[in-house]
């Protein structure tokens, strides 16, 4: 009798939805991306619920059968470690402390493998580079500013206890304007979040326009800040002055931040993620100063080869895999471990 072909599922678990795909043997995607509420404020059964929602669409859109999936990545938006939730985030409050990993595979015959989204996209960023071997440092700007780092063969380096790439909290020497330094949401000083993820942007948006000189700019028209923060794009995209200022500061920053992490862990490759890796033009001069800041503080080692000059020793590219990239990196993780 002939054995039925393996799939593999991968389950991005955000606060507001879950992306899900499926791969085949190969690591080929089958079907469509599925997305549905993730309802974890809810508590972990109610999302539970929605995974197996996602699951069956899943298997059913590729006309197979739930036993052919034989094992299954996800990604949480929280620290954790072998499969236990370490702290709340956007979660309920069931979540935390209790084993989800064990508790999903149980409930759905299948092994999982778990791990965190900043990891999760890391994964999925190497997963998509088919022809990459070494290794892979993902940072991502968004509401905060995430990351991870995947080892050459393909495994995420999570730490001791699933806390490790926590990129957005190593700390830089940068100064507000009155000599102050800028308060991280998680509580410290001057950390590189605090420069570099909307956050930041909109405290930088407010104390720009609270200037003198930029009390006509179109952008202090009443509108809350939130908002403004997400029209600066697009004020930097048209090459308006104070947009293109901020977003200068905020790229010369993480670059600067980049050297002291690619000083430690050396990946060769640097992958920049979040919504400006979606967008065209602007980008390519954003990652300019993402370059100009890393040249200031690496040390040359880092930028060529002394044996050929030619030869780079830290690349910088933009993240491609979408946003399926978590749900691919967990389905690529189960893959490698289950099959």
């Amino acid at each position: 009798m002939e054995e039925k072909a393996k799939y593999f599922a991968g389950l991005d678990i955000g606060g507001t939805t879950v992306k899900t795909i499926l791969v085949d043997e190969r690591g080929n995607e089958a079907g469509e991306m599925v997305e549905v509420r993730s309802n974890v404020k809810d508590g972990y059964e109610a999302t539970f619920h929605q995974l197996e929602n996602a699951l069956g669409q899943l298997t059913s859109n590729v006309g197979i059968g739930r036993d052919q999936v034989k094992g299954i990545g996800m990604d949480v938006p929280a620290p954790s470690c072998e499969g236990v939730i370490w702290g709340k985030a956007n979660l309920g409050e069931d979540w935390v402390g209790t084993n989800i990993r064990d508790r999903f595979s149980e409930r759905v015959g299948a092994p999982v493998y778990m791990t965190n989204d900043g990891n999760a996209a890391a994964l999925g960023e190497y997963a998509v580079r088919r022809k990459h071997i070494g290794a892979l440092m993902l940072v991502a700007p968004g509401t905060g500013l995430g990351g991870g780092l995947v080892l050459p063969g393909g495994r995420a380096h999570e730490g001791q206890s699933g806390l490790a790439l926590e990129v957005g909290h190593v700390s830089v020497p940068h100064r507000e304007d009155d000599g102050e330094l800028p308060i991280c949401s998680c509580g410290l000083p001057a950390c590189l979040e605090a420069w570099v993820s909307l956050v930041a942007l909109r405290r930088r948006v407010g104390l720009e326009l609270a200037k003198p000189e930029n009390s006509q700019h179109p952008l202090n028209d009443g509108t809350p800040v939130e908002e403004k923060a997400f029209r600066l794009r697009d004020f930097a995209q048209d090459g308006d002055e104070l947009a293109m200022s901020i977003f200068r500061q905020q790229g010369q920053i993480l670059g600067y931040g980049i050297a002291d992490l690619v000083r430690v862990f050396d990946p060769g490759l640097v992958v920049i993620g979040g919504g400006l890796s979606e967008t065209e033009g602007f980008r390519d001069q954003y990652m300019d100063w993402i370059l100009e800041g890393f040249r200031e503080r690496a040390w040359p080692i880092y930028l060529n080869s002394p044996i050929d000059k030619e030869k780079s020793t830290t690349r910088f590219e933009w993240a491609i895999g979408g946003d399926a990239s978590a749900a691919m990196g967990v389905a690529y993780s189960a893959r490698e471990m289950f099959r």
